[in-house]
Formats: structure tokens, C-alpha cells, sequence
């Protein structure tokens, strides 16, 4: 898989290095060679000499470099409806805020999707993702706006196509006009899929099957959109064991908690990624790291809105694959990942492991080669290596909210969000300062 010996160069040096790779290998000072949309070489020192078409030389003195950040959970179209409902719990804030959401259209749906992904990039996000599930009848398009902003704006992209059957007439929350039918949600996703999902190794979009949740889906619908990925070779995604109102709603409706009801749906497997997953006991932890099922972890927003803190740490030593999320920016107004690698630190060691919950360096890779693995790209992503996609980030640590921290990855994690400089995809500039 590595580039051609043709492609043109981009060459940055005289930085530190996070590579996230397996043994975390990183370098106080070194290079980085970009070769079209490959990484070429990483390592100490400056690059090698001789090297031919090198259109881009870049001192990266006073920078950190890392493998751009990956978002595995959000939700573009909160963008237009930030700083609402502020006081709400997960379920009232939902019935506060799902009659807005469901008069979207297609032009709302693509400033959404803008705003949320312009917000990421700058912040040194590579790859994004978008979790949609309201489709209301004759608003457009939605599906095709958000992937086309995601294109404009350069980044690599996983459009989770969502759809919700459960309305307020059948125990649901969404409003009846908000929801599809069980044939029209399937319909439309499998369309989805077929029209925008690349399987290649060097994909900019991918499509996920995604119904929205269990309070907001029917049973029927879970089972089929689980069979429906399997069928077409896509990952599946939803939420799952958010709140404990959520635990209560699934033990009420089907007899057993939500991992149960996963499993018993088809919806527990090495293909499969959940956002939030608060409220998880022991048996529910080992079911996931036993089927391979990943985890969209969401620290500010389940702060935002009172879900509890995930058992990250526990996730973690079972084998869980784990990313971040940034999830909707309805309840995490910054819409930013970066400032998400602080939180899971600082919010876990709340938790009952403390100051041993997690370290610098665990964050980062939460935020990178984790959310790699969770969205089934960790070959191709997450980590700055030979012959992997050339998506990475410099970030700016000379300045004043760094100045007195030496270690550069700590300066990141525990500092002042940190200024970036440059981030590549697919070796391509799509952030990019002067300093």
C-alpha cells in the first residue's frame, strides 16, 4: 500500500513526534514524510537527504505532531440549536428540543453540517462523523448535504445514516411527524449506502447503518438495520446505555437492560459502535469486549446533561475498543474534540480509579488510534506510520499556554487547548495557520 515513487512530497521536521503507534514511539525532535496521500518514513532527526519531489519543506520548531483526531460520535445539525434546554436530563431535554429538529430541511441540514465540521477541523479533527436519524417527510436531501459539506471541507467522513419509527403514539419521544416507517427508514439507508459508501483503503466517505436508539426505534427496526449492514458490508452504530432512564425505559418495554437488547437485535459484534455507554455493569463490559463492540465515549456531553461518568477505565483494560465523541452541539456548545481529550482525563479521574484512571498519553490515543479501531479504519488511520493515510496535525506548544510545560503531549492533554498550525488529510492541507 505505500505511495509511488512519483508522488510529490511534503517533508516536515525539527518536531516532536506522538506516533501512536503500538509501542507509543514518540521523538523530542524529528521528521515526517508525507509521500501523495501516504505516510513515507517517521523518525528521528531531519529527513533523509536526496529525497526527490519535494514540493513542501516545513520547520516544525516549536510543534508537536500527532496523528489527526478522529470523531467517532456527533451530530451536525445541533449545530443550529446550541445553548437551548441547558438545565434538561437526556429524556426532557430531547422532548424539549425534537419539535424544533424536526422542521429541518436541506439547506439547515448542510449549515449544520458546516459549522459543526469547520469547528472540528480547526481543531485539529481528520476525521468526522455524523450521526443523522431525523428525516422528516419532504425536507430534502439531508443525507447528500451533509456528505457534500463534509467533501467541501476536506475531511475523511463516516455518514452514520440514522432513522427513528418509534414516535409519541407509540411510547417514543420524537413527535409522529419526525419519524420514518419501518420500510421507508430501511429504504432510504440501504440507498444511502449504496450511492456514497467507499470500501476502499483510502475512503473519504463511508456510510454506517445507524437507528437512533431504543426509546426511539422499534424493535423490528433495529433487527432488520443490524441484518441490512451485514448484507451490504457496512459497520453498524447507535446509542446505548446513556442514562439510567434509559436502562429503566429498556427493562419496562423488553424485559431485560440494554445490552441484553442489543445482543438479543443482532447489535453486538466487531462491527458495531455505540456513543455514551454510562451505565454498564460488569457482565456488560465483558459482553462487549467478548463480541469486539466499540465505544463512542462523550465525556462533556454526558456532563451537559447529567448522564454520569462511563467506565472508561474498566472499558479499556477488558479490551474494549474506545474513541471520543464530540456528540451534538446541543450539549457540548464547543463542538470541538481537542478539548475532549482533557475532559475524558479529568472527568474519569472523578471516577472510583482516581488519579489512575487515565494518563496524557492514553487520552491522546483515545482521541486518535481509538477512534480509528472504533470506526474500523485502525489499519488505515489513528497512528503516523509507514504506509497509513497521511492524516496528522501540528500543533503550536512555543507559546504562553504552554510555555512552562515540558512534556509535549502533556502540554496538549492537561494545557490550554493548543493553536494548529497545519492539519493534513489524505496529504492534503485543510487547516492551516501562519505563525
Amino acid at each position: 500500500m505505500a505511495a509511488s515513487p512519483a508522488a510529490a512530497r511534503t517533508i516536515i521536521e525539527n518536531c516532536a513526534i506522538a506516533t501512536v503507534d503500538a509501542n507509543d514511539t514518540e521523538y523530542a525532535s524529528g521528521h515526517v514524510v508525507v509521500a501523495g496521500n501516504r505516510i513515507e518514513s517517521v523518525g528521528a532527526g531531519r529527513a533523509p537527504e536526496g529525497l526527490e519531489d519535494v514540493v513542501r519543506r516545513i520547520d516544525g520548531t516549536g510543534h508537536l505532531v500527532t496523528p489527526g483526531l478522529v470523531n467517532t460520535h456527533h451530530h451536525f445539525y445541533q449545530w443550529l440549536t446550541r445553548g437551548l434546554a441547558t438545565d434538561h436530563n437526556l429524556f426532557n431535554w430531547l422532548v424539549a428540543l425534537y419539535p424544533t429538529w424536526a422542521r429541518i430541511d436541506e439547506p439547515m441540514a448542510r449549515a449544520g453540517a458546516q459549522g459543526s465540521l469547520a469547528m472540528m477541523a480547526r481543531g485539529g479533527v481528520t476525521t468526522a462523523m455524523d450521526h443523522h436519524y431525523v428525516y422528516p417527510k419532504g425536507s430534502g436531501d439531508l443525507s447528500g448535504a451533509i456528505i457534500g459539506a463534509a467533501s467541501e471541507m476536506g475531511v475523511r467522513f463516516t455518514l452514520a445514516r440514522g432513522s427513528m419509527d418509534r414516535s409519541e403514539k407509540d411510547g417514543g419521544l420524537p413527535p409522529d411527524f419526525a419519524v420514518e416507517t419501518l420500510e421507508g427508514a430501511l429504504a432510504a439507508t440501504e440507498e444511502t449506502v449504496k450511492k456514497h459508501h467507499d470500501a476502499s483503503f483510502d475512503a473519504m466517505t463511508q456510510v454506517a447503518v445507524a437507528p437512533c436508539s431504543p426509546f426511539s426505534v422499534s424493535t423490528e427496526l433495529m433487527r432488520q438495520g443490524a441484518e441490512l449492514a451485514r448484507r451490504l458490508g457496512v459497520r453498524l452504530h447507535t446509542h446505548g446505555s446513556e442514562t439510567v432512564e434509559e436502562e429503566q425505559f429498556c427493562k419496562e418495554l423488553f424485559g431485560m437492560g440494554p445490552t441484553e437488547y442489543f445482543e438479543s437485535t443482532g447489535w453486538l459484534g466487531s462491527d458495531v459502535w455505540m456513543a455514551h455507554c454510562v451505565h454498564m455493569n460488569d457482565s456488560d463490559i465483558a459482553a462487549f469486549a467478548r463480541t469486539g463492540t466499540g465505544v463512542a465515549h462523550c465525556p462533556s456531553s454526558n456532563a451537559r446533561l447529567a448522564a454520569g461518568i462511563a467506565r472508561v477505565p474498566d472499558l479499556l483494560k477488558a479490551g474494549v475498543p474506545v474513541g471520543l465523541g464530540v456528540d451534538g452541539t446541543a450539549s457540548n456548545e464547543s463542538g470541538e474534540l481537542h478539548t475532549e481529550l482533557r475532559n475524558a482525563l479529568l472527568i474519569n479521574r472523578l471516577g472510583a480509579h482516581r488519579e489512575a484512571a487515565l494518563n496524557a498519553r492514553q487520552a491522546l490515543r483515545l482521541g486518535t488510534y481509538g477512534g480509528a479501531q472504533v470506526l474500523g479504519r485502525g489499519d488505515q488511520i489513528g497512528s503516523l506510520e509507514a504506509g497509513k493515510l497521511a492524516d496528522l496535525v501540528m500543533w503550536k506548544i512555543d507559546g504562553l499556554g504552554h510555555s512552562t510545560i515540558a512534556d509535549p503531549v502533556t502540554a496538549i492533554v492537561f494545557g490550554a487547548a493548543a493553536p494548529v498550525t497545519l492539519s493534513l488529510v489524505d496529504g492534503k492541507p485543510v487547516s492551516r495557520t501562519t505563525t
